[in-house]
């Protein structure tokens, strides 16, 4: 490992790996990060010092320190398919998703709902590999902030289609934000008409190996 980057911590209670089910952030931790984001006018960046979204035990205080600004290194190897892997990076849920081939024909067949489908909005600045169909390097590995960015709430997993979702009969997949209802495809881009005025985040990443990638960090240098 190199001094420029720690290893990716799992987030605790619901943030292991999963196989795709809906995932969500702590509910009394979320609660008390959200409040203090919307305090602060809904600010996507957490400062180190008012993180509540619970580290490892195991995480030593050097660690923490160094997280909460350095590139975090990430094992992808044992994400499953149509499964989510959550790390913290500077105190945001990042969440990295392997897709499945139906998940990303799905993006596909949602252009046409979508508010910003080719990510060309300024407010959230993207990586130009990112600014296409899939918003990603490798079209199945998804790499994503996990905060809405209407007012910083934590989005829930909602992979499975149709009314079984939830969410709606024509629903193709994608996360939903309880809070206020904005919804956003496999890619994380957000669908028009809901409060969310921007698609999910995608930090500057890049991959070590085919197995190993490193989130706030790419050949352009750290975010």
């Amino acid at each position: 490992m190199s001094e420029q980057a720690t290893s990716g911590k799992p987030l605790g209670l619901a943030s292991e790996i999963t196989s795709g089910e809906s995932f969500s952030m702590p509910k009394g931790p979320e609660a008390n990060r959200r409040n203090w984001m919307i305090a602060c006018g809904g600010a996507a960046t957490v400062a180190g010092a008012a993180v509540a979204v619970p580290f490892l035990g195991s995480m030593a205080p050097s660690d923490r320190a160094k997280s909460a600004g350095a590139p975090v290194e990430v094992d992808i190897s044992d994400i499953p398919l149509g499964g989510v892997k959550i790390v913290e990076w500077r105190g945001k849920p990042v969440w990295i998703v392997r897709r499945t081939p139906e998940q990303l024909e799905s993006l596909k067949a949602v252009e046409s709902q979508l508010a910003d489908p080719g990510s060309n909005r300024k407010d959230i600045p993207i990586p130009d590999y990112a600014k296409n169909q899939t918003r990603s390097i490798k079209p199945e590995v998804l790499v994503t902030v996990g905060i809405c960015t209407h007012l910083g709430c934590s989005p829930v997993s909602k992979f499975e289609k149709g009314a079984a979702s939830g969410i709606a009969n024509d629903w193709q997949g994608g996360f939903f934000c309880p809070c206020h209802g904005s919804s956003f495809d496999m890619a994380g881009r957000v669908f028009a008409n809901k409060p969310a005025p921007d698609n999910l985040e995608v930090p500057r990443h890049m991959y070590l190996s085919d197995t190993r990638l490193v989130i706030g960090k790419d050949q352009k240098g750290e975010a």
